[in-house]
């Protein structure tokens, strides 16, 4: 069905104008959202199903719910921005999206319930919310990781932004389900909001909650109920994910020491301060940082060493606020800056860098070729300093003009540049 909705869609936008497209979406949207739930037998209501949303550390905290559901012995199954998973099957996600349409969420949850899956952790956006993706997802619950000025483009608003958040919310209290489990940050005023939607078993989380929080750039330790938890993750935003996770965790009645021992031994998170190590006696990272804040963490983690940075801006069209910003982090933070194309889509990558350029006092060192920025990064390593490779994470393709895309894989080139530099 899934394959037959995608043939159809294709052929009918070859001939039916963008116009009448544009008129009938919204309805279009709804109806293919009903129609997929109802094909596969509304799989959602026989799963308990936990949705994640939030600006970011969506994908590092559904890898640690996924986890910790395990270790307390569900059969669980994950869709997330970097892969798909049925218990230790799992595959990347090479859609360049977070949550596919035209049913595939549906689709996925039939294949889950048919490998006897309780359980099902799925990240949901807000781009998503615009085309109905969230509908008939029949949540057991919620976290909402945080919220900052992100797709303000497609949203027209940062207000309109929020809005779409709240939506997600909205459906959890709408859910059929007899559980409405909602975790929301209390440290944002947006997302503490939420916290008093009508129709929801809420409980926030904030950072003041942990005590003896301490980590390095490999791991993070702290104390939360009593329990100790240790992070083989660097930085303290993942133990802000952690507790989200926590969080969850209580209200599903998991013990803590249950989470404690699977976070212990949590599989590094792939394009999320991924660690490349080939031998150098340098730090290599590879890690999304998509908004001013999250780049800011993702350096202030390593803070004692020589940082030199490898940066574009995420997706041309977009988010253009942010540009200045991020160079001016940059050119802060790091010792030094090199700027290189990321995802220009249909705008010039030239001015995309230009515009971060703005932001920086000192003259960056601008490479437009990601594979030889990366290059050149690596063989100005000293021993002890730290590349730092963001803005990609496990993104499969940099995406250009007309609809065009390029195989790509951060963490790949840079292991191939690292063995042609060693050897």
């Amino acid at each position: 069905m899934y394959d037959a909705i995608n043939t159809t869609v294709a052929f009918l936008k070859k001939i039916v104008p963008e116009p009448v497209v544009r008129l009938f979406r919204p309805l279009y949207h709804r109806a293919l959202a009903f129609f997929m739930a109802l094909s596969y037998g509304f799989p959602a209501r026989k799963l308990v199903v936990i949705g994640i949303t939030g600006t970011k550390g969506k994908s590092t905290t559904a890898e640690m719910l996924f986890s910790i559901l395990r270790a307390a012995g569900y059969r669980t199954a994950l869709i997330s921005t970097i892969r798909f998973a049925i218990e230790d099957h799992s595959e990347p996600n090479r859609y360049k999206m977070t949550l596919q349409g035209r049913g595939f969420a549906q689709v996925f949850m039939r294949k889950a319930l048919d490998a006897h899956c309780t359980h099902l952790i799925i990240e949901v956006t807000s781009e998503s919310v615009l085309q109905y993706r969230h509908w008939f997802l029949d949540l057991d619950g919620l976290i909402v990781t945080n919220i900052q000025p992100e797709h303000i483009e497609s949203h027209g608003s940062f207000a309109n932004y929020v809005a779409a958040k709240r939506s997600i919310v909205a459906t959890l209290a709408r859910s059929p389900k007899h559980t409405h489990f909602l975790v929301s940050n209390e440290d944002i005023p947006e997302t503490r909001a939420f916290l008093s939607v009508p129709g929801t078993t809420a409980v926030g989380f904030s950072m003041h909650e942990l005590t003896a929080c301490t980590g390095d750039d490999r791991s993070t330790q702290f104390t939360y109920a009593g329990t100790h938890f240790s992070l083989p993750l660097p930085g303290t935003m993942n133990a802000a994910n952690a507790l989200a996770a926590l969080k969850m965790t209580e209200l599903l009645a998991i013990p803590l020491s249950t989470a404690a021992a699977a976070l212990a031994v949590l599989p590094p998170v792939r394009g999320r301060v991924e660690r490349i190590d080939a031998g150098q006696d340098f730090a290599v990272i590879v890690d999304y940082a998509h908004t001013p804040d999250s780049l800011a963490a993702l350096y202030a983690t390593f803070k004692h060493e020589k940082k030199i940075c490898v940066l574009g801006n995420t997706g041309g069209g977009r988010d253009t606020w942010k540009r200045a910003e991020m160079g001016r982090i940059a050119d802060t933070a790091c010792e030094k800056v090199i700027l290189t194309n990321e995802d220009p889509y249909d705008e010039d990558p030239a001015a995309i860098v230009a515009a971060m350029a703005a932001g920086m006092q000192r003259p960056p060192l601008i490479i437009m070729d990601r594979r030889e920025a990366i290059r050149t990064a690596l063989a100005a390593a000293r021993t002890g300093d730290a590349v730092l490779i963001s803005g990609k994470g496990t993104d499969p393709f940099i995406m250009g003009p007309h609809g065009s895309k390029t195989p790509w894989s951060d963490a790949e080139v840079v292991r191939e540049e690292l063995t042609r530099l060693l050897s």
